[in-house]
């Protein structure tokens, strides 16, 4: 073997090595994981859409005086649904807080009508369909939870060396955006209050 073809192989072997550092699988297949992370996110809104109808015949059938606070939730849940984000957005901050922005008034509807109706926990039925969204509420914590955790590995790869490199030039590659709060004051804890004085 002749030296020429001994540094030839050589070079070959040190390009592949510097390129299976450059992020060429590691960029796509965490960009993937992230992207499979925000559908179990979309998963659980529509599983949460989906129950709202449920909830609101429950709740319905309690009597008229819940009218205001029903159609209150009726519509939280069409303006979710009306607002759309794809795996191809995620990297416009405007479009993720529209989103979430969107996703948050169901909450904040939610809540309002947890609180509008104690009396109705002794409805078997109601009981269960609001087990069932505290359910569907933890899910999409969780999913949030894991679709950042996603998100940072995500942006950490394509902003650390070597893989920054194929990240640039092989998919120009930008970074996603996370969750964030959009609710003023999710950061505290809310008063919870059962009109009893104490």
């Amino acid at each position: 073997m002749n030296y020429r073809t001994l540094f030839v192989a050589s070079a070959g072997l040190a390009l592949s090595a510097s390129l299976s550092g450059c992020g060429l699988n590691s960029v796509p297949t965490q960009e993937e994981n992230a992207k499979a992370k925000w559908a179990d996110v979309e998963n659980y809104y529509q599983r949460r859409a989906d129950l709202i109808p449920n909830l609101v015949a429950t709740v319905k059938a309690a009597g008229a005086q819940e009218k205001s606070i029903l159609v209150e939730v009726t519509q939280a849940r069409a303006g979710a649904n009306a607002v759309k984000l794809t795996a191809d957005q995620l990297n416009d901050p405007a479009k993720v807080a529209a989103y979430e922005k969107a996703q948050s008034n169901v909450t904040l509807s939610l809540q309002r009508l947890q609180e509008a109706y104690p009396e109705l926990k002794s409805q078997a039925n109601y009981a269960t369909l609001m087990d069932q969204l505290e359910g569907t509420e933890n899910r999409i914590s969780t999913a949030r939870h894991d679709y950042n955790g996603a998100v940072q590995s995500y942006n950490t790869t394509i902003r650390t060396f070597p893989d920054a490199i194929g990240a640039k030039v092989f998919y120009g590659a930008k970074p996603l955006v996370p969750f964030k709060a959009t609710t003023p004051g999710a950061e505290a804890a809310p008063a919870v209050n059962f009109g009893n004085g104490n």
